[in-house]
């Protein structure tokens, strides 16, 4: 049933009804996340999908996506795509940005100056959490200031007693870089070197060669999928400098495995959310409505998604000052719980007064700075696939 109408949510606010609620969906659809964006989207289409058909919000108004492009890596791009969409297209509400950078751009520059509310579900940098806000950006996505634990607990786990470190020459990549370097070297392990990389290059050889000289028995590559952090893992295999990866985030996605295939055996990594039932659920539900993604951030994508449209129904408005003070009730406990595929019933049991916990597809719950304590999946690539490694 869900698969026609996720179709009908990709309408722009072009052809909106006046009275149909805009979300802004922002995120780096071209740009070193392009592959991932493209999945962040489709999750929240299916999510405005299921609102939609459950009769939409604030007595019957359905929610229509307006996508724009932040290129991730241009704050100058970014800060201009949220211009249009809060001067130009009116949305009411803000679904984004995807990467650290860009959030911190935007926030700083458009949203809190405007006073327009935002979820991202994955912007991940350290720093997010303490940027002035207004008390209107939230995160579904978990901190990296946690993941950097959780990679170093791994890596440990795994016997490598040494790494060398890359990392995209930006906030998510400097902060999860040090994130990372605290815990692992609190664990008695070793970095032998970390250095930035810059996006875009045709050839990482150079910087490959620096990072293998350092003895590192594995390297850490903090870095996107569609840009240089794939160019380093190719540069590594290519000159045979390293042939065990740490990964993140932002490169666990298929189309690391298409293209390196089981070179890439005994490399692990870390990507925000559990490997449980409500994450299930959601997986069936998406591919019910046709969504076919499966990198990170989906789920977390989904579950902004949902927690926007719930903020404004128990607001009963779209001011961002009156949904940004009612999110935390709805997504932390007490309440009735809410998973993945029950909108209908959060919307019917908000409308009525009644107290929510919505859980989602990642067990959402909010700290005092609005940010989610999240869980992460732990991951080894086996036989060219992803495999469970445990959850954290």
């Amino acid at each position: 049933m869900l698969g026609g109408l996720l179709a009908a949510s990709l309408a722009t606010a072009a052809s909106a009804r006046d009275d149909n609620v805009r979300l802004g969906v922002l995120f780096g659809f071209t740009g070193p996340i392009e592959s991932l964006a493209a999945d962040f989207a489709e999750a929240a289409d299916v999510a405005i999908a299921e609102i939609n058909a459950a009769g939409g919000i604030l007595g019957g108004r359905e929610i229509v996506a307006v996508r724009a492009d932040t290129t991730c890596s241009d704050t100058g791009a970014a800060v201009s795509a949220a211009e249009r969409l809060v001067s130009g297209d009116n949305v009411h509400a803000i679904l984004g940005a995807g990467c650290s950078g860009a959030s911190s751009a935007v926030v700083s520059t458009v949203l809190s100056p405007r006073g327009v509310l935002a979820i991202s579900p994955a912007s991940t940098s350290p720093s997010l959490s303490t940027i002035e806000d207004r008390g209107l950006f939230f995160r579904t996505a978990p901190s990296d200031a946690r993941q950097g634990e959780v990679l170093a607990e791994l890596t440990i786990e795994r016997g490598i007693g040494s790494v060398a470190v890359t990392y995209t020459n930006n906030d998510y990549g400097a902060g999860l870089a040090q994130s990372f370097r605290d815990a692992y070297e609190a664990l008695g392990g070793t970095i032998t070197l970390v250095a930035a990389h810059e996006d875009g290059r045709g050839d990482y050889s150079a910087e490959v060669g620096a990072l293998a000289t350092s003895g590192a028995e594995a390297l850490m590559v903090i870095g996107y999928v569609d840009q240089g952090g794939i160019g380093i893992v190719q540069a590594s295999l290519d000159t045979g400098a390293f042939d065990r990866f740490i990964l993140p985030d932002g490169m666990l996605h298929q189309t690391l495995l298409d293209r390196f295939g089981d070179a890439l055996d005994g490399s692990i990594g870390t990507t925000p959310g559990g490997a449980s039932d409500a994450l299930m659920a959601y997986d069936r539900l998406a591919a019910e409505a046709g969504a076919t993604g499966t990198g990170p951030f989906r789920a977390e994508t989904y579950d902004a998604t949902a927690l926007i449209a719930l903020a404004m129904e128990a607001a009963g408005s779209t001011d961002s000052a009156a949904m940004a003070a009612a999110l935390p009730d709805l997504a932390n406990a007490p309440g009735v719980p809410i998973g993945p595929g029950e909108l209908a019933r959060a919307l019917e049991l908000v409308a009525a007064g009644t107290d929510i916990d919505y859980q989602g597809a990642t067990a959402v719950e909010m700290d005092a700075a609005g940010d989610a304590e999240g869980s992460f999946r732990r991951l080894e690539i086996v036989d060219g696939t992803f495999a469970e490694a445990g959850a954290s």
